[in-house]
């Protein structure tokens, strides 16, 4: 069984910073790819960033030069570092992973999501 449990998240004033961290846990072969997405209040989930086997990135043009998405390989963890939050970023956001089990096919596994609020 796989598992993907997110933490990080907060409250954190405008202009601040974050930095969420992503587990996958359990009997995995391989990760294709690890992902970020958030869901805003009453607005449909979007992609924030991804980051492949081989380190590629892709970040949503409104975090470009804001984010930077990492991982451990060794440790299975993604990390999304937020700098200069803006209230527009508050959302709950989720982490997804592209694994290849140990045992079955790939599929693709999302985490529980984690709060992340920037007011004042």
């Amino acid at each position: 069984q796989v598992q993907l449990v997110e933490s990080g998240g907060g409250l954190v004033q405008p202009g601040g910073s974050l930095r969420l961290a992503c587990v996958v846990s359990g009997s995995i072969s391989k990760i294709a790819v690890m992902g970020w997405h958030r869901q805003a209040p009453g607005k449909q989930r979007e992609l924030v960033a991804t980051i492949t086997e081989n380190g590629s990135t892709n970040m949503h043009n409104g975090v470009k030069g804001r984010f930077t998405i990492s991982k451990n390989a060794y440790e299975n963890t993604a990390y999304l570092q937020m700098n200069d939050l803006r209230p527009e970023d508050t959302a709950v956001y989720y982490c997804n992973a592209r694994v290849f089990p140990r045992s079955g096919s790939w599929s693709v596994y999302w985490g529980q999501g984690t709060n992340v609020t920037v007011s004042s």
